[in-house]
């Protein structure tokens, strides 16, 4: 039984194969057509996923499409004849998914007749319920969506049990936490589609001292409700501006004149960012912070279950989340790799495994290792293509006792390095050269499903250097100096350096680092003593897993600080791709499969 889930005409545009009940392949546009959060059509995406799983166009049996044009169709009814921009808008994105077999036929390279496929149609909340729940460990669990948007409405909750999903309540459109967030991450200058989480770090560098003002801006009903203070909002009278047919999503100003009275200016794009920005943005996330317990409180009383299951886009919020244990009697949570709108192609998927065809339950869903990989023969092809072997006339030497090979090649001034070594080889020399400082590409097995970096297409560095944060920000990363870089700690050693040791695999979570620690990993702990940890088991990425624990065989600290190996475009995909971005920054060296290359200057 092949289905294939397809999140498209939406932010971060997906793709998912589920064969037989188990996830074979799952992978963001974003990574093929280099555009961040792509939207429209994943047709990349979606090709990925069927080559991978070696199925052909005719073998799909189900599509599953994770939108559901009749879901509260009188709600839309209603504020389409108030909004005729938006009802134009939604009717532009209605008619493409009633096209969107003709686009899949076409991405397929077949005719829409050879696609015997039945096509599902899952509403938006009910695929983020599912991507959490349908492959978490848990046989039962408390469920919660939070989001900007989907379907006409921002929050679902309810209760999973087995391979089913109960829906208990809603919140529709215009209340929404995320719009809420977007608002204000544009009035205080971040107008990038996904520049949320910039504003949650910036918040660690303030107080908030205006929460009393949030308190009109978002009102709690003492239950699982809430609702907007929608005077300091635009959203609900002209729509919220979004373009999903293809690109980069834009949205337009969601926030009101009314919000730039009560607080001040909004800071423009570019600006410098004062400490009343700060304290603004910490007043935000508390505000959020403040429904989301009041909710997740509610939400245990209401089913009494220790477990939980989170998705939507507010689930990114690792500040949150991290905070759950503390701040509600939720024992258990699983939030998978890709909680926002990417994840809605796996959830619909599994949502037609489990919920409409009734199958019972066999995948737990325990790594982001979903996307392409690469064979050595590839990554030989793109070195031979920069370059880097001279087209074969560099010097190699081969030594039977250890596969070896060093060569060199010139690109401007610099002399370039290159080992190819075995695996236990190569996991020492990259532990060394972190120790002594450098900066290392990671470029290894298959590319993570989400936004985090976990290991596979990370950028790795020393966690005890001080300095190490401002320097990957002056050399590659050219980020906001508020914002935190993540520790990668071992699965077994969380409890030595973090308040917290409920596993946080996918990097969702942020904990208090323990005060005697926090000047032995200075690098990635936050102003506000936390990190936004990623947990690395031995069973789920053993190279990573080996790395790490080199690095603490020569230093004593279980620890890498891990970053996105990118420079302001999506996580690099393609060996082609590492290599640009190696070449072009102040990155020292490079390990590609089990290549490593080094960065040496030359006399020029």
């Amino acid at each position: 039984m092949v289905i294939l889930g397809i999140n498209a005409y939406h932010g971060d545009a997906s793709a998912a194969i589920v064969v037989d009940g188990r996830l074979v392949a799952a992978a963001e546009e974003e990574r093929f057509n280099r555009i961040k959060h792509a939207a429209g059509f994943p047709a990349h995406a979606t090709r990925y996923c069927l080559k991978t799983a070696g199925i052909e166009p005719r073998e799909i049996d189900h599509v599953a499409l994770a939108r559901d044009p009749w879901a509260r169709i009188w709600r839309k009814a209603l504020y389409a004849l108030r909004m005729p921009r938006l009802a134009l808008e939604r009717v532009g994105v209605h008619a493409k998914f009633a096209g969107l077999d003709e686009e899949l036929g076409e991405a397929l390279g077949v005719r829409r007749e050879e696609i015997k496929a039945n096509f599902h149609r899952v509403e938006h909340h009910k695929a983020h319920l599912a991507s959490s729940f349908f492959v978490s460990p848990f046989e039962e669990a408390a469920l919660l969506s939070v989001d900007g948007l989907g379907d006409f409405a921002s929050t679902m909750w309810g209760v999973g049990r087995g391979n089913n999903i109960k829906v208990d309540g809603a919140i529709a459109f215009p209340h929404s936490l995320g719009i809420y967030y977007t608002a204000l991450t544009q009035y205080l200058g971040f107008w990038k589609y996904g520049d949320e989480y910039k504003v949650m770090g910036l918040g660690s560098y303030g107080e908030a001292e205006y929460q009393d003002r949030f308190k009109e801006l978002v009102k709690l009903d003492g239950g699982l409700g809430f609702s907007l203070g929608l005077d300091y909002f635009t959203h609900h009278k002209t729509g919220p501006e979004m373009t999903w047919l293809g690109g980069e999503p834009i949205l337009g100003k969601l926030y009101g004149e009314l919000l730039v009275k009560r607080l001040g200016p909004a800071r423009q794009a570019g600006e410098p960012v004062e400490q009343r920005q700060r304290n603004i943005a910490a007043s935000l996330q508390a505000r959020l912070e403040d429904a989301m317990f009041l909710i997740l409180n509610k939400l245990h009383e209401l089913t009494k279950l220790k477990k939980l299951c989170l998705a939507g886009g507010v689930a990114y919020n690792c500040v949150a989340n991290g905070k759950i244990f503390d701040k509600t009697p939720f024992e258990l949570v699983y939030i998978q790799s890709a909680a926002g709108d990417a994840g809605l192609a796996i959830g619909s998927a599994f949502y037609v495994w489990q919920q409409i065809l009734g199958r019972p339950r066999s995948f737990e869903m325990k790594h982001a290792y979903w996307g392409p990989e690469f064979t050595d023969r590839d990554i030989r092809k793109a070195l031979s293509a920069k370059g880097i072997e001279q087209g074969g006339q560099s010097e190699i030497r081969r030594q039977t006792s250890e596969i070896s090979r060093t060569a060199a090649a010139v690109t401007g001034h610099r002399s370039v390095t290159v080992l190819e070594l075995a695996e236990d080889e190569l996991v020492k020399a990259t532990a060394k050269k972190i120790a002594e400082g450098k900066v290392v590409g990671w470029f290894q097995g298959r590319m993570e499903f989400g936004p985090r970096a976990l290991g596979n297409r990370s950028i790795v560095v020393d966690p005890r250097r001080p300095d190490m944060k401002d320097l990957l920000n002056s050399r590659i990363k050219h980020r906001e100096p508020f914002r935190p870089f993540a520790p990668s700690i071992l699965t077994e050693r969380v409890g030595d350096y973090f308040e917290q040791t409920h596993p946080s695999p996918f990097m969702l979570m942020a904990y208090k680092v323990k005060r005697e620690k926090r000047s032995v990993i200075p690098a990635p702990t936050h102003v506000d003593g936390t990190g936004r940890l990623q947990t690395v088991g031995r069973e789920e990425n053993p190279l990573y897993w080996k790395l790490i624990k080199e690095f603490e065989n020569l230093t004593g600290v279980p620890v890498l600080l891990n970053t996105s190996f990118n420079e302001n475009e999506p996580v690099v995909c393609r060996p082609e791709e590492a290599l640009d971005c190696f070449l072009r920054t102040k990155m020292d060296v490079l390990v590609i499969g089990r290549y490593l290359v080094e960065k040496v200057m030359g006399e020029g």
